[in-house]
């Protein structure tokens, strides 16, 4: 059975703090593969700057080189609105031999809860709950009670802290300014030549 962390989001870049807590995620849970599964129509995000195809080349562009990342695109299929629980029901239809991981920042943790159908979704993946710099460092006798539905479907596991945001890179190139560094190369290379989320950085 191989185990497959699935990793969702807008990724508006995907940039290198999504690479962090993948890596970080298959080495905790000793994962076979991470697949990133760009979201088509954020449920409680803003749209996104650019088109669900320029995010899609973005992600292949930043996972070429890992064996153990792959792009999903069941959710840019799909269109419209994208659930979490909805996406997880069709990947285990396809893939019934499989074990999946919801990656998630540890910041998300205490609003497990109030995700669609969280106990119908707790019962289909484990959770892996990433600490980073957003997540404030709680402690582990702060944290909320979770239900009993999510006792033991829950991973915890530690990334590098890095304080990279796609919000800030998208801020940047509006500015003009230079995202060598925050985004692997291929990415900042695509973004460059598609002219996205800005004019040109001056490096």
């Amino acid at each position: 059975m191989r185990r497959i962390g699935l990793m969702g989001g807008t990724f508006d870049p995907v940039h290198i703090g999504h690479l962090l807590a993948a890596e970080a995620a298959r080495e905790a849970a000793e994962l076979s593969e991470v697949w990133f599964i760009p979201t088509s129509v954020p449920v409680h995000k803003p749209q996104p700057g650019a088109s669900g195809a320029d995010r899609r080349a973005l992600v292949v562009a930043a996972i070429a080189d890992h064996a153990g990342f792959r792009l999903e695109d069941i959710e840019l299929d799909r269109q419209g609105a994208s659930y979490t629980i909805d996406t997880v029901v069709e990947l285990r239809r396809r893939h019934p031999d499989d074990a999946f991981y919801w990656i998630v920042g540890a910041d998300m943790r205490d609003d497990l809860p109030r995700w669609r159908r969280i106990e119908e979704l707790a019962g289909l993946v484990t959770f892996i709950a990433l600490e980073r710099p957003a997540a404030g460092g709680l402690a582990e006798g702060e944290r909320q009670p979770l239900p009993a539905y999510l006792q033991g479907r829950i991973l915890d596991a530690h990334m590098p802290q890095i304080g990279i945001s796609s919000t800030d890179i998208r801020r940047r190139r509006a500015e003009g300014r230079s995202i060598r560094y925050m985004v692997p190369e291929a990415v900042r290379t695509e973004i460059e030549r598609k002219g996205l989320y800005g004019p040109r950085a001056v490096d």
